[in-house]
């Protein structure tokens, strides 16, 4: 157990830990000898209820940091021991009461004034925490000279950045045989809904923390699956913005042309209010400068619970796979849809394999360039991919104790990025996923958006061999840099599945609405029950 100085609690604070019960309510008093008026039940709230307690003062901000250690206490250090969390905050209770100090003066900055956030293990933050992308070769690197922006966006909207989520290891682009949600450092991530399945990857501990309400949300990232994936293994709401809505400075980066970091949230009320949070054009991101006049700080205003009605929506059933319980929960999806007065074009043909081994070959080659950028700039003594690689080596116990770092050596094996053979694949990439993709398939059926299932119910868990992806259709939008939306379907045997939404670029206003209306008419999201193992029959 973490000790109560790491946590940056008081004695008191630090005893009032121990009043997590029941359902993991947290009984008053709390926060700074502030009364809780009746019971704080953290499980589920949205960020509105949170705001609302908040502004009505049944709540502060220190009280709801102080519910949720608490519900980290009992959740994830301790009894299902989800190991979401990588590491805390130790000034997250000095800055909650910051926050409350600064209501009582001059009123709240905004919706997110005193929320409690988890941010992904490899976005920068320059304060007492580490950032590492789950390896231990950054566990002694110096501390990022400035928050990634995102953090920076976020702490100005008076978030309280509660602490670092666990993650694939550099977001699961390492080596053959990886298992989703494991790092050296973090060790392994386990889904909510059976400690047995894997959480899918790479922001497995920014979806598992949501899931499981550790946290009011969370922020992942992306760059082919990594934030719709764990959201659809966990049953939450995921969303990978156009790239360039949200900032990629300060983020360990694995290709400039697919990273982005998203929103994830138990509700698509809570990732419309924390994308608006995060959006905004960076001097430092030149690719931010495309989302001036079409980035908004308000989202949630083109939430509308009859989202679906008159929408014209393009059925992709190519990303199914063989699950029949999948088909079963996608085709109750389209019935709800269609009866909510949308219009279904099914089926719409389109596929990856085209551009499958281009965008590998992009990947290594971003790769490469970009994460050597960061770690020079980052200072230590891994400056490069030369000295991760070797680290790996000399501490081949724990980190490759059960895969390999393939990727990395193929990767530092890529020449700088004028040869004619990145240039080939960007080329293929960008026509075959958008011109030629996605574009192509909205513009012939005159689409509002495309439909698919998310992935499969999640796998389980095998660090031997490896695994853990559950299947995904997050290519398309990924290599196309176009905004994906995914949001709770349904179950099989108490497993979440996820219906996806893919849209033009900027199109996430659009994808929200779409993706509330469905939400509102299925209501299909459950909470996690932590049961050990899957209960068939």
């Amino acid at each position: 157990m973490t000790n109560s100085s790491k946590l940056g609690l008081d004695r008191r604070d630090f005893l009032n830990l121990g009043l997590a019960v029941g359902a993991f309510a947290v009984a008053a008093p709390l926060g700074g000898g502030t009364a809780v008026k009746g019971t704080l039940k953290l499980e589920e709230l949205s960020l509105a209820e949170l705001q609302t307690g908040l502004a009505s003062g049944r709540w502060t901000a220190r009280a709801l940091v102080l519910g949720y250690l608490a519900r980290i206490r009992s959740l994830d250090q301790s009894g299902p021991r989800l190991r979401a969390v990588i590491e805390l905050n130790p000034d997250a209770m000095a800055i909650a009461a910051a926050l409350d100090r600064e209501r009582k003066e001059k009123g709240p900055r905004g919706p997110l004034h005193g929320i409690p956030v988890l941010i992904k293990d490899n976005i920068d933050t320059a304060d007492k925490m580490h950032t590492t992308a789950g390896s231990l070769a950054l566990m002694e690197a110096p501390t990022p000279r400035a928050d990634a922006f995102v953090v920076q966006r976020l702490r100005e909207a008076g978030a309280v950045i509660l602490g670092k989520a666990n993650l694939s290891e550099w977001a699961n682009f390492r080596g053959k045989g990886s298992t989703s949600g494991w790092s050296g450092r973090g060790g392994l991530t386990r889904n909510p809904y059976a400690l047995d399945r894997n959480p899918s990857g790479s922001s497995s501990g920014s979806a598992v923390a949501v899931a499981a309400s550790l946290c009011a949300a969370a922020v992942g990232t992306e760059t082919d699956g990594s934030i719709v994936s764990p959201s659809n293994a966990c049953g939450i709401v995921g969303l990978k913005p156009t790239l360039g809505l949200v900032s990629r400075s300060g983020i360990i980066p694995i290709a400039h042309n697919q990273d982005t970091a998203g929103p994830m949230g138990r509700t698509v009320r809570d990732v419309a209010m924390l994308l608006g949070a995060m959006v905004g054009p960076d001097p430092k991101d030149s690719a931010t400068e495309s989302s001036r006049g079409k980035a908004v700080e308000d989202y949630t205003r083109f939430l509308d619970r009859a989202g679906l009605k008159g929408a014209r929506l393009g059925v992709v059933r190519s990303f199914m796979g063989p699950n029949p319980h999948l088909a079963k929960a996608f085709t109750a999806a389209l019935e709800a849809i269609k009866a909510a007065g949308a219009e279904l074009i099914d089926p719409i043909e389109m596929s990856t394999s085209a551009y499958d081994d281009a965008e590998f070959e992009v990947l290594l080659y971003e790769f490469k360039t970009d994460l050597n950028a960061y770690l020079m700039a980052r200072g230590g003594a891994v400056k490069d991919l030369d000295a991760l690689i070797a680290f790996n080596k000399l501490h081949a116990d724990p980190e490759l104790v059960y895969f390999g770092q393939q990727t990395l050596q193929q990767a530092n094996g890529k020449g700088p990025l004028t040869e004619p053979a990145y240039l080939k694949a960007l080329d293929i990439c960008r026509r075959l996923s958008q011109a030629e993709g996605i574009d192509a398939v909205m513009n012939k059926h005159k689409l509002d958006a495309l439909l698919a299932p998310t992935g499969n119910p999640a796998d389980v868990t095998d660090l031997v061999n490896g695994g853990g992806g559950g299947g995904s259709c997050s290519s398309p939008a990924a290599v196309a840099g176009y905004p994906h939306l995914t949001v709770p379907m349904g179950f099989a045997f108490g497993l979440p599945m996820g219906l996806s939404f893919w849209g033009r670029p900027w199109s996430e206003r659009m994808l929200l609405n779409l993706g509330f209306g469905f939400e509102q008419i299925t209501l299909a999201r459950r909470p996690p029950l932590f049961y050990p193992t899957v209960k068939i029959g």
